[in-house]
């Protein structure tokens, strides 16, 4: 005979499942420490925060032991010995507060309840508090503020419960004897538990948002590198757009200015100026990616180190007291070999200057600040040192940098195999100076040319 498929449980069945679920709930609770090891204000910044625990349990510890004792043998009439194991075990696990608060109550909440249970086994006082002495009612509080503090809600719930019902257990074993301290016992721990609770969550809540800060702060610093990246990118693709344009011209039309060229000769040309063109294509298929944003690239000619003399004299128009150098071979007129200088150096080196004037603007107003180009046998040195803000002025406008800028002058100078060195000077200035390779031919020979001085190396 077929039997039905099985309904719902009944009310009561599902009730004895849900009781027993939430007990298993709470004896894991129980047992199992959140924080097995780590001591309460162990993230604390200051040394003296972290060892603030360990004081105030020393001090519990040495404080509660000798009152418990005298309180069992004066008030309840313990015998000695049996009072000073009472005590010790009821008071010195409070030692273990700072980092095992839970392990504690595992010794304390079981001394606590055969100490009532041998306060029973002595003729009753008039006036005398059961099942729950004043000192041990204080130092349980303690240990509860310690729970509360590190454990989390399952747990602390599970404490509770279980105070409150022992107080229960043990006023129906002695009606009689009982007084309110298992109420007041019961009605306090709730209420430490749900303050250290609470200053627990607003740790936690306060912990993750630092750490949000910080993830957040690794992001938009990832971020600001990598639009700085791409910026950097579009301008020196568009410089070896440039060049790669001037190749395929020149080997397209050399058969035609060069007279009397074998055929293996042309056909070499010709194959070059194919390579060219086929590189300049996904050249300008790359640039399309990167100005996939929408945004258009700067049409206008980029500037270069003949350039630098009116962005100084702009910076000083600015009320910045700016002088730059140049060297011989750098410096614009008869002679000079600027043209010589990759584009991409001497991009770069334009905009190293620009930014370290502005970072100077920003956050040391008025400061002298000094300008150096110059060539260094294979290499353009690249130096911009100010000394601090003067204090005539106003306040910076900056106080504190993000670093962007920098950022910026270390991807130019690391796309032209460069080096980039930055830093605070002990009289309160700044120091940039960045150092990139020059081809053999711009390179200027020992004998010409014009060496640093030493003290701006």
């Amino acid at each position: 005979m077929p039997t039905s498929p099985a309904g719902p449980l009944p009310p009561a069945d599902g009730l004895l499942s849900a009781a027993r679920r939430n007990l298993r709930e709470l004896a894991h609770g129980l047992s199992h420490a959140s924080h097995p090891s780590t001591p309460l204000l162990a993230h604390a910044p200051k040394r003296w925060q972290r060892l603030l625990p360990y004081v105030v349990v020393l001090a519990l510890a040495s404080t509660f032991i000798p009152v418990t004792i005298t309180v069992l043998t004066t008030d309840y009439g313990v015998p000695g010995a049996l009072a000073g194991a009472l005590g010790v075990a009821q008071a010195a696990p409070l030692l273990m507060l700072a980092h095992r608060p839970l392990q504690a109550w595992w010794i304390i909440f079981p001394a606590d309840i055969l100490g009532a249970l041998v306060m029973l086994a002595q003729p009753a006082e008039p006036d005398g508090v059961w099942p729950w002495t004043p000192p041990g009612i204080v130092a349980y509080l303690f240990l509860l503020l310690a729970l509360g503090l590190r454990e989390t809600r399952r747990t602390v719930i599970a404490v509770w419960a279980a105070t409150g019902a022992a107080g229960v257990v043990l006023h129906l074993i002695a009606p009689d004897r009982s007084s309110d301290s298992a109420l007041l016992l019961t009605i306090l721990a709730a209420v430490v538990l749900v303050i250290g609770g609470a200053v627990r969550e607003r740790g936690v809540a306060q912990r993750r948002l630092a750490e949000q800060e910080t993830i957040s702060e690794a992001e938009r610093a990832q971020r600001t590198l990598l639009e700085e990246r791409t910026r950097i990118a579009r301008e020196l693709h568009d410089v070896v757009a440039h060049h790669m344009s001037v190749i395929t011209v020149q080997a397209d039309s050399a058969p035609y200015r060069i007279s009397g060229l074998p055929k293996a000769a042309e056909e070499e040309f010709t194959a070059i100026a194919a390579a060219a063109r086929e590189s300049l294509g996904e050249m300008r298929r790359l640039l399309s990616v990167l100005r996939s944003d929408g945004t258009e690239g700067d049409r206008a000619p980029q500037p270069g180190l003949d350039r630098l003399q009116q962005l100084v004299e702009a910076t000083v128009r600015a009320g910045l007291p700016a002088e730059l150098a140049l060297s011989k071979e750098l410096s614009p007129g008869q002679g000079s070999r600027l043209s010589e200088v990759p584009p991409a150096v001497d991009l770069s080196a334009y905009r190293i200057v620009q930014e370290a004037l502005a970072n100077v603007v920003r956050h040391a107003p008025g400061a002298r600040t000094r300008v150096l180009v110059a060539t260094e046998r294979n290499h353009l040195i690249v130096l911009v040192v100010n000394g601090p803000a003067a204090r005539r002025r106003g306040s910076p406008l900056e106080t504190s940098g993000t670093g962007h800028g920098l950022v910026g002058m270390r991807e130019r100078v690391r796309l032209t195999g460069g080096t980039l060195d930055t830093g605070p000077l002990p009289d309160g200035g700044f120091r940039v100076a960045a150092r990139m390779p020059l081809p053999p031919a711009t390179a200027p020979s020992a004998a010409s040319a014009d060496p640093l001085p030493p003290e701006d190396l």
